[in-house]
C-alpha cells in the first residue's frame, strides 16, 4: 500500500531533522502523494484477494471480467467454504463437519483444536435447544475423551458444560458461550482453516495494511501536524491542527 510507504518515508525524513515538530500543510501533502506511483495491477490484486478471502464469489468473479485479474484459487471453491461458514453461524454444525470433510478430511484430521470446537459448538448447539440428556450424553462420548488428553480443552468442555448447571444461563457466567459472537468464532476457525488448505492467506491483506496506516500515522502524530486520515471508510485528508 503506498500510502503506508509514503507516510512512514515522510516519517523518517522529519526525524532525521530533528525534534522541531514539522507542520505540513493539505497544498504540500497533496502534492506529495500525488507524486507517488501506484501500479493498477498491485491495487486489483489487492482488491481480489479482499474479495476472495473474505468469500465474496459473485463480486470476484465480476471483478476478475472486468479488470481481468486472476485469483489464486478456484472460485468454485468459495461457494463450498461459505456454505461450511454459514452452516456453522446457523449453529448447524454436523452439516458444517460433513461439508468440510467433503471439501478436504485431512483438515479436520491434522486440525485436533479446530475439530475439537466444532465439537463443542455442537454440543452448546444442543444446551441451546433443552436438549439435556443429548448434550450429556455427546459431551461424555464425544469431548470426554479428548479433555482426558489434553488439558484445555477439558477446561473448555467443563465451562461449556457447566451451562446446564444454570437456570437463568441468560446471565450465567459463561453465558456468551450462547451468544452469537461464539458461532462467528468457531465459523472464523473454520474459514481460516480451510484457507489455509487452499494454501491461501487466512486473512485478507487489506485491514492488515489499514491497521499499519493507522500505526505509522500515530507515530507521525509525534513528529508533525499534517493532512491525516481519521476516517478510514471515507478516506479523506483533514486539515493539520496547528
Amino acid at each position: 500500500m503506498s500510502l503506508f510507504w509514503f507516510v512512514l518515508g515522510q516519517l523518517a525524513e522529519i526525524e532525521s531533522m530533528g525534534t522541531a515538530k514539522k507542520i505540513i500543510t493539505k497544498e504540500e501533502w497533496e502534492k506529495k502523494l500525488n507524486d507517488v506511483k501506484i501500479r493498477k495491477e498491485d491495487m486489483n490484486k489487492l482488491v481480489m484477494n479482499f474479495l476472495v478471502t473474505e468469500g465474496y464469489v459473485d463480486a470476484a468473479e465480476k471483478f476478475r471480467m472486468e479488470s481481468g485479474t486472476e485469483p489464486d484459487i478456484d472460485l468454485a471453491t468459495i461457494t463450498d467454504r461459505m456454505a461450511v461458514k454459514k452452516a456453522v453461524q446457523c449453529g448447524n454444525v454436523e452439516d458444517a463437519i460433513e461439508k468440510v470433510n467433503d471439501l478436504n478430511p485431512e483438515i479436520l484430521d491434522t486440525n485436533p483444536q479446530l475439530f475439537f470446537h466444532l465439537q463443542q459448538q455442537r454440543l452448546i448447539e444442543l444446551i441451546r435447544n433443552g436438549k439435556v440428556a443429548e448434550a450429556l450424553e455427546f459431551a461424555q462420548e464425544e469431548l470426554a475423551p479428548r479433555g482426558e488428553e489434553n488439558q484445555i480443552f477439558l477446561e473448555e468442555l467443563e465451562r461449556t458444560v457447566s451451562l446446564l448447571a444454570f437456570e437463568d444461563v441468560k446471565n450465567c457466567p459463561v453465558a456468551e458461550l450462547l451468544d452469537i459472537s461464539q458461532r462467528l468464532k468457531t465459523a472464523s476457525e473454520v474459514n481460516a482453516a480451510i484457507l489455509s488448505s487452499q494454501s491461501h492467506e487466512k486473512d485478507p491483506k487489506l485491514p492488515s495494511l489499514l491497521k499499519m496506516l493507522m500505526w505509522v500515522q500515530n507515530q507521525l502524530d509525534e513528529k508533525a501536524a499534517y493532512p491525516r486520515i481519521n476516517d478510514i471508510s471515507a478516506a479523506t485528508l483533514e486539515d493539520p491542527g496547528v
